[in-house]
Order: C-alpha cells, then sequence, then structure tokens
C-alpha cells in the first residue's frame, strides 16, 4: 500500500528500529527492493534523487513505483530524496509521491528554514510528507575545506538547531550531519552515537541518517538505537546488481533477459540483509491485500451474524 513517512517512521522511533530508503531508479531495481519488504513484512520507502534522474525521470518513475506500491502487501512510501530546487520537489507532488525531501542544507540556516517552511505547506497541502536537512559537511560538490577535514563537528546539527528548525518548519523528518560522508564527500565516517541520542531526545521527528556508506553493521546499530528511525541506502544495492549482471554474463547465448532475473535477486538478497540490519523485519501486519478472498467474505459474515443476533 502506498503510504506516507508518518505512516511508518513513527512506529519505527517507537520500536526503535529504521526503515531503510532504497533507490529504485530501475524496474529491476524496484522488482528487487518490494520482493524483499513483502517477504519479510518489512515497510520500505522506494528513494530516487535529483541527482539520479538523469538516468531515470520522474515521469517515467511515477508510473513504476507508484502503481508497484499501491499493489504491495506492505506500506511503502514514493520518496523524491534530496530535492535540490522547487520545481522538482513540485512535480514529484504533482505525479503522486508520497513523500518529498526539500534540500536546502547548503543555503544560509534561516533561509533553509524559510524555503523548507514554505515547501512543508505545500507537502501537506498534497497529503505528502515532507524530510529537511540542517548540518552539512562540505562545501563545493565533492571537496572538502581544510577546515572541515580538520573538525568537521563544526558542521554537525546541534539539539538547539534540531529543535528550532523542526518548530519553525513543521518537516515530518529531519536528515542530520552527526560524521558521516555525506554525499559526495569523502570524509572518514566517524558516527556521533551521543549526539544522535541528545537530538533524538529534544524532537519528536523521526531522525534520518544519510551516508551510510563506510559504516560497519555496528555503526548502524548503535546510530539505530541512538535513534536514527530512517536510513538510506543506494550503493550496496546498486553494486549487487552489477556484480550479478557480470557474474552471469558471458559472451556467448546470453541476452539481458537472461540476466535480470538474477539482478532482481542480487537486490532483494541485499535489501533483506540491510532490513535485517535495520530492524524492520516483521513488523508491517498482514493487510487486506494478502488475505485470500474467501477469508475476507467470511470474516464479513461473521461480523453480520454477530451484528444480527445482539
Amino acid at each position: 500500500m502506498l503510504v506516507t513517512m508518518n505512516e511508518v517512521l513513527h512506529d519505527a522511533k517507537k520500536g526503535h528500529y529504521a526503515v531503510g530508503l532504497f533507490n529504485a531508479v530501475s524496474l529491476e531495481l524496484a522488482q528487487g527492493i518490494i520482493a524483499a519488504a513483502e517477504e519479510t513484512g518489512s515497510p520500505v520507502i522506494f528513494g530516487t534523487a535529483e541527482v539520479l534522474l538523469p538516468y531515470n525521470s520522474l515521469e517515467d518513475l511515477a508510473m513504476i513505483l507508484i502503481p508497484m506500491a499501491k499493489r504491495a502487501k506492505v506500506p511503502v512510501v514514493v520518496h523524491l530524496d534530496h530535492g535540490l530546487h522547487k520545481e522538482t520537489c513540485l512535480k514529484a507532488l504533482k505525479l503522486g509521491f508520497s513523500s518529498i525531501m526539500y534540500d536546502c542544507s547548503t543555503d544560509p540556516y534561516e533561509i533553509n528554514c524559510e524555503r523548507v517552511r514554505e515547501m512543508t505547506e505545500i507537502a501537506h497541502s498534497y497529503g505528502a510528507s515532507i524530510e529537511g536537512e540542517i548540518g552539512h559537511v562540505g562545501g563545493a560538490e565533492g571537496a572538502a575545506t581544510a577546515e572541515q577535514v580538520q573538525d568537521a563537528s563544526k558542521f554537525y546539527t546541534t539539539p538547539e538547531e534540531a529543535k528550532d528548525f523542526v518548530d519553525r518548519t513543521g518537516v515530518d523528518a529531519l536528515a542530520i550531519a552527526v560524521g558521516t560522508a555525506h554525499g559526495a564527500y569523502k570524509l572518514p565516517p566517524k558516527l556521533d552515537f551521543d549526539r544522535i541520542r541528545k537530538i533524538a531526545a529534544t524532537v519528536p521527528t523521526p531522525l534520518v541518517l544519510h551516508g551510510g556508506s563506510g559504516l560497519t553493521d555496528d555503526d548502524f546499530r548503535k546510530a539505530i538505537e541512538a535513534g536514527i528511525s530512517k536510513v538510506n541506502i543506494f550503493t550496496d544495492i546498486n553494486v549487487a546488481a552489477v556484480e550479478a549482471f557480470f557474474a552471469n554474463f558471458t559472451s556467448m547465448g546470453k541476452g539481458i533477459i537472461d540476466l535480470l532475473p538474477t539482478v532482481r535477486e542480487a537486490v532483494k538478497i541485499s535489501t533483506i540483509e540491510k532490513m535485517r540490519l535495520f530492524g524492520s523485519c516483521g513488523t508491517t501486519p498482514p493487510t487486506a491485500s494478502s488475505v485470500d478472498e474467501a477469508t475476507v467474505r467470511r470474516i464479513v459474515e461473521e461480523i453480520v451474524r454477530e451484528m444480527q443476533g445482539r
């Protein structure tokens, strides 16, 4: 079923597990992600990002991901991640995405607050959820200054900023800078778990961890235990798909249709590994779509008989 982040992340926050966002920029990735979610009974977030749109447009992804989410037996969020421009976020909302992230984290703090506040009102008018971000490590794309390398903690999110930002913008999820090598910046990941704990205790809004590449399983577990409710993943499933493709490729007698099933299976396996690590498996109760028609009819008849007997 298609849902917003509010319908999965608040349960994750209460239950001390995290829901994974997996970038689904092709049909095969999406199929592998959904298969993993349904097999494990886990909620899941389909993602794409503005920087990934050259590989598949919002229009094409909407046609693939939204119907797939609606048919799913588990809650599925369709989310635009790192929307860098207002126009891109508006297009995603108009196409039916159930969630967006408006990333103004490189803007001055006051401008970030004002732009995200405005977009929050718009997203909520569409019935969609919205994520914002404060704290940022890095300057220009792919670069980090000497000061940032020397003392990256100067650019981390503080509990006071987190509370102020949430109060002023009304966002439904908050991405925080706590030590990961965010985006294209190549700083060694070293998470500040105590900072996560303090922010989680200060704001009721579910917290998001970006830039998970390079983290250990233990890092993820500790971050979730400290208060992270959403984790973004792309590198692992992206690499799993490519490795499966090449491992099963031969120059004679093999075409793409022979390779796609192995790609989907590899993505499913990689996604399940992360869902188990994040603790989200088995947290989704069965939905009506997973119950056969005869069972539904029997339940309805029993309810009717009970009401008639009163």
